[in-house]
């Protein structure tokens, strides 16, 4: 977790504004008698296993949510025998795939077939480092971070196709050729729609973006002034990770799990980890770029007064930090809840209207948007970031 603060940030609860984790980590090691070097050496793997922890942990609560909120949907019950209201079904799930055997078929390609669940899970957990869950809450604030995530999305259909090919496997070879045109289809969007939101922050950097919707609370969210961005880049998300309706590569009905069909045990877990993990990813991009992330409507200065401390305090700073890191988690949340709903409540489309959808609606309307903004960036300047 990087302490790169951006510039320009903007009243409001400015979450961990002059909170530093890694500085902190280093000197308290360093008061301990360790020298800096090793300090620092001591620091670089702590981020990535905090985002595997994370990452892991959010696709627990996925599934487990998948199916209370499935089965209340179609009045059921849902899992409820392991662990209290089935909380413990996950790990169940998990152990069970971990301990089946690893099948790989006489006339597969072997190596492929082995790296095509890798090619879709690292660029999936990799872009987890560009997500700012506060000021200086994340651990990587590189310039150009929104952009790393969308040419990181893009390594994904590679595995996938690699896994089709390598099966050896007609089903297999057509999920994954589907699930390379859905990508290609809804990448261009939905690179327009960040693009548009960019132009507006003036910057490629997400804690930028965030700082940038922090003037005047929920208002200064960029949900408000580009409506039409946020919805095709939640429709563009949800293709990205094959959620329905847009489930086409991997439709049980019609090609016995497409690019999956030959695979089992981790391998399997491997395809089913990366789209959890890439729709909670996708959900905190959504809260990161329209939603003012870590923001929240009280501004700091109230805070401090309130607890009698100056706004610089550790207790005031660890305290936003805490409700920063809550804020986005929780819009981040409301959103796969309401991916899951779409799933249970809508239909699944044809792959001609799924290729229609992206080409011929969404990429004019992205294209259209992201010309309006300009415009307006031109005429507005003091509202869309002139």
């Amino acid at each position: 977790m990087v302490s790169t603060s951006a510039p320009g940030s903007a009243p409001g609860l400015d979450a961990a504004a002059g909170l530093d984790l890694q500085a902190s980590f280093e000197t308290l090691l360093q008061g301990a008698g360790l020298s800096a070097g090793t300090a620092h050496l001591l620091w670089l793997p702590l981020p990535m296993l905090l985002v595997l922890v994370a990452a892991v942990i959010g696709v627990l609560v996925n599934v487990w949510l998948e199916r209370k909120i499935s089965a209340a949907v179609q009045q059921r019950i849902g899992p409820e025998y392991a662990g209290a209201l089935g909380v413990l079904q996950p790990l169940a799930d998990g152990l069970k795939l971990l301990f089946k055997e690893d099948i790989i078929p006489a006339r597969a390609d072997g190596l492929l077939f082995t790296l095509g669940p890798v090619l879709v899970l690292i660029p999936v957990i990799l872009s987890w480092l560009v997500v700012p869950f506060g000021q200086n809450l994340l651990i990587s604030n590189v310039g150009v971070g929104i952009f790393l995530w969308i040419s990181l999305s893009s390594i994904q259909p590679i595995g996938l196709l690699m896994s089709g090919y390598a099966s050896n496997n007609k089903y297999s070879l057509l999920g994954g050729l589907r699930a390379a045109a859905q990508s290609i289809s809804y990448e261009i969007p939905l690179a327009l729609a960040v693009l548009a939101v960019v132009m507006m922050s003036n910057s490629l950097s997400t804690v930028d973006i965030v700082n940038q919707q922090s003037g005047a609370g929920i208002l200064s969210w960029n949900i408000w002034r580009q409506p039409v961005g946020f919805v095709i880049f939640w429709i563009c998300a949800l293709a990205e990770c094959e959620r329905l309706p847009f489930d086409l590569p991997e439709a049980e009905e019609e090609l016995v799990a497409g690019y999956q069909t030959e695979y089992a045990g981790m391998k399997f877990a491997l395809f089913y980890l990366g789209s959890y993990i890439n729709l909670v990813l996708s959900a905190l991009l959504v809260s990161v770029l329209y939603l003012g992330g870590w923001g929240f409507p009280i501004p700091v200065e109230w805070l401090a007064g309130w607890l009698g401390q100056p706004i610089d305090a550790p207790a005031v700073q660890v305290i936003t930090a805490s409700v920063g890191v809550v804020m986005t988690v929780l819009k981040a949340y409301l959103l796969v809840f309401l991916a899951i709903l779409l799933r249970w409540t809508t239909p699944r489309v044809r792959i001609d209207q799924l290729l229609d959808l992206g080409w011929k609606f969404l990429l004019p309307i992205a294209l259209v948007n992201l010309l309006v903004t300009a415009g307006l960036k031109l005429a507005f300047p003091a509202f869309f970031g002139g």
